[in-house]
């Protein structure tokens, strides 16, 4: 495993779904509590920095959802509660934060997540969140291919089962990026984790 560096002036951190709805669910093989911990050391860090810290939430009612046609469904409760949708607290936003609202699983499709890293000449992202083979590989898919560095924060994810968390962090972002610690971020940020 390379040594991380990371240029300050061209890395945000992504955050993927840390919202109440999601974030209130079992998930492995960290405890959300654990992942909203180490995202908001991240987020803090950055802050600190002066660096971007993108928050991506999904918001969607009965209109926006996908209705398409699977072997299995996703459980969610109906009707979704008012608070569903909203951040934890733990996370923000802060006032200098960039709020990204999508509908679907990854953060580039049908978002201006894209253009606002563009725009500020951000190269490289830190991404993490809930759930690790869900939002945040989709959406890390998609950066792959837009041609955007990556640095995964695998104690900073989780997944509904241990197994899709490991398959993604093990089979599938070490092709597209780096994946390493919360502390291995943030020592790389120039302050101990």
């Amino acid at each position: 495993m390379s040594a991380l560096t990371i240029n300050r002036s061209q890395t945000a951190l992504v955050v993927i779904d840390l919202q109440k709805g999601i974030a209130s669910r079992p998930t492995q093989p960290h405890a959300a509590r654990d992942v909203i911990k180490n995202a908001a050391r991240l987020a803090n860090e950055f802050r600190l920095w002066g660096m971007p810290v993108f928050l991506v939430h999904v918001v969607n009612s009965p209109a926006t959802m996908l209705q398409l046609e699977t072997d299995e469904q996703f459980a969610r409760p109906d009707p979704l509660p008012p608070d569903w949708s909203e951040i934890v607290p733990e996370m923000g936003p802060h006032p200098t934060d960039v709020v990204i609202v999508k509908r679907q699983w990854g953060a580039f499709y049908g978002t201006d997540l894209e253009l606002q890293l563009r725009r500020r000449g951000l190269t490289t992202i830190v991404l993490c969140g809930i759930s690790t083979n869900f939002g945040v590989e989709s959406t890390a898919r998609f950066a792959y291919e837009y041609g955007f560095e990556q640095i995964f924060a695998e104690d900073a994810m989780a997944s509904m089962s241990a197994e899709g968390h490991n398959a993604t962090t093990r089979l599938v972002f070490p092709r597209m990026g780096r994946v390493r610690s919360t502390r291995q971020i943030l020592g790389a940020l120039g302050q101990p984790g």
